[in-house]
C-alpha cells in the first residue's frame, strides 16, 4: 500500500481565537469545501465543539457526482494549537489529517498535514497519480480562498 502526505501552510491575518472557533467547528466544513463535491454533515454529533473521540458522518461526491459515506473522529484536541481528524470509514483506506495553529507576527499559521492512502493497491496508486493529489490539491486552493475571504489575506 502506497501512503502519500500533502502539507498546506496558510498565513491568517486573524487572532488565535478567531481561527480556532472557525477551524474546530464541525459545520464550517461546508463553506471550505467546493460545491461540486456536495459536501454535507450528517450527524448532529458534527455541531458545537470539537473534543477526543466526536464522530463527523458525512456525504461527499469526489468523483463524478457519486456519493459516499464517510465517517471522521476527532483524535487528538490541543485547544488553540491542534486538532486530528481520522478516516474510521470512506474513500481512503488510511486518512489522518492534522489541522495545526500557531501564532505568528500579525496573525496565524494554519498548518494541515494530511496523510493519506487510497484503495485498490497499485490502481489506487496510479489513481493518485492521475487525479486523486490533483483533487485534493484543488480542494486545499479552494479552502485557501475562503479562508482568505473570511479572514482577509495576509
Amino acid at each position: 500500500m502506497a501512503f502519500y502526505q500533502l502539507i498546506k501552510t496558510q498565513k491568517i491575518p486573524a487572532t488565535m481565537a478567531e481561527v480556532w472557533d472557525f477551524m474546530s467547528s464541525p459545520m464550517n466544513l461546508k463553506d471550505i469545501t467546493p460545491a461540486y463535491m456536495n459536501f454535507t454533515v450528517t450527524n448532529n454529533s458534527g455541531k458545537g465543539k470539537m473534543y477526543p473521540g466526536m464522530i463527523i458522518t458525512y456525504k461527499v461526491s469526489p468523483l463524478l457526482g457519486i456519493p459516499l459515506n464517510w465517517m471522521t473522529e476527532i483524535t487528538h484536541v490541543r485547544e488553540m494549537e491542534y486538532f486530528v481528524d481520522e478516516q474510521r470509514s470512506g474513500p481512503y483506506n488510511i486518512w489522518h489529517h492534522q489541522h495545526k495553529i500557531e501564532s505568528i507576527e500579525g496573525g496565524v499559521l494554519m498548518t494541515d498535514i494530511v496523510t493519506y492512502a487510497p484503495p485498490l493497491g497499485i490502481l489506487g496508486a496510479i489513481a493518485n497519480c492521475l487525479f486523486i493529489r490533483r483533487q485534493l490539491e484543488s480542494i486545499f486552493e479552494f479552502r485557501r480562498q475562503a479562508v482568505d475571504k473570511k479572514f482577509g489575506t495576509f
